[in-house]
């Protein structure tokens, strides 16, 4: 099974819930499973699994989560799936749930057990045939570049003023603020927040130059501990940080300064502390999504190192995942951004030009997030690499991020 997660945001730029988009089989290897054989375990709703796994809250900040349902998995027992609260999971469908009663009476059913829907993919010209439905959905998913936003806007309020407009395919900035500035939408999805705003201001704020000077002191092949501790009791939220992780890895420490904490840390280990610390401060005036995706990509990254036959490269794998947005971070272009931080040859040619075997996982990472499953399935079939391993490494860097989120909230 392959699934990954597509963030949807508001108005403010704040990730309020995500999409849950998965596929059971690698239709490319196995052509079969296109066919009858679709059907085979098709009443298990593939995206209950990671809400189990991880958590809603790890998810969604306890908000909303939107998960895919066919016309099969509809009819399934949903309510026994997943343990989450029925009013934090909204069930997507699609167009092939007919406006019949069969499935409107399940429809029914289930917004009566408080789970909330929503419908994607329901071409403009089906609307009215799908009346009975949409009065039962609370959110339907439109390409903007396909709708006018002001007559759908009046259309919805006048037909179905319950229902919530979460406009598709936002993937230029220029696009997200003409959106939000002409209201509508409730909630935006697309790679807009994925473009760096790059402005004419040349200079760092002394915090961002203190963290990249810390990351280059840490990304030194020998760099210096009481060094490193220096640069980071500068910096309160880095100090009070560090002495979490130190107590929480020895219990009842006596700790008696900065340089005592790293040491206790071992220069490994500290460096690993100081590369997501530091990226989780560099992020701190962005969209949250920014450092989920950040850090994701470096666990992920460095997950799939033995997959890819890569072992002895699984550092500089996560350190590619993690630096694959600084761009973002500092709001540069990626070549400039690069020439602000210590790194090797390799990362620098993966980042800047997806070369090298390590572009090569990058690559893979950013098809995977987006669910471009043909894409994905076929460099599995070219690297013999299994998708149930591939599924299990994102289960687990979802994992270490919800374990991430928690020790800094402590």
């Amino acid at each position: 099974m392959l699934a990954t997660l597509i963030p949807l945001f508001d108005k403010k730029m704040m990730t309020c819930a995500y999409s849950i988009f998965a596929q059971k089989e690698n239709l490319l290897a196995t052509p079969s499973a296109a066919g009858s054989a679709r059907f085979d375990g098709a009443g298990n709703v593939t995206g209950f699994e990671i809400v189990d796994s991880t958590g809603i809250d790890t998810l969604s900040g306890s908000r909303e989560v939107f998960i895919e349902v066919n016309d099969i998995s509809i009819f399934s027992n949903i309510e026994d799936q997943c343990k989450a609260p029925h009013d934090k999971l909204v069930l997507l469908i699609g167009p092939e749930i007919l406006p019949d009663e069969p499935h409107v009476k399940r429809l029914i059913d289930l917004k009566n057990k408080h789970y909330k829907l929503a419908i994607r993919n329901l071409p403009i010209d089906r609307f009215e045939d799908y009346r009975v439905i949409l009065k039962l959905m609370d959110y339907i998913f439109l390409d903007h570049k396909k709708i006018k936003i002001q007559v759908a806007r009046v259309y919805f309020q006048t037909q179905f003023p319950n229902l919530k407009l979460v406009g598709v395919n936002v993937d230029s900035q220029e696009d997200y603020d003409n959106l939000t500035a002409g209201g509508g939408y409730t909630l935006y999805e697309g790679d807009f927040f994925r473009l760096p705003k790059v402005t004419g201001e040349k200079e760092l704020a002394p915090l961002k130059m203190n963290y990249l000077d810390l990351l280059n002191t840490v990304n030194d092949p020998d760099f210096d501990l009481t060094t490193a501790a220096d640069i980071i009791q500068n910096d309160a939220a880095l100090v009070i940080s560090l002495l979490e992780i130190v107590n929480h890895m020895a219990m009842n420490s006596e700790i008696t300064s900065v340089r005592h904490a790293a040491a206790m840390m071992g220069q490994k280990e500290l460096k690993k502390w100081i590369n997501t610390a530091v990226t989780k401060e560099l992020c701190a005036d962005k969209p949250s999504e920014i450092t989920r995706l950040s850090m994701l990509r470096a666990k992920f990254a460095e997950n799939l190192a033995p997959l890819f036959k890569l072992e002895d490269q699984a550092q500089e794998l996560f350190l590619t995942g993690m630096f694959s947005v600084i761009d973002l971070m500092l709001d540069k272009p990626m070549e400039e951004a690069l020439s602000m931080v210590n790194i090797s040859k390799s990362i620098n040619e993966a980042l800047l030009g997806r070369t090298g075997s390590l572009g090569e996982v990058l690559s893979f990472i950013e098809e995977y997030e987006t669910a471009s499953w043909q894409e994905v399935s076929r460099q599995m079939i070219l690297k013999e690499i299994d998708m149930d391993d591939v599924y299990k490494a994102y289960l687990e860097s979802l994992t270490w991020y919800r374990d991430f989120l928690s020790l800094g909230k402590r």
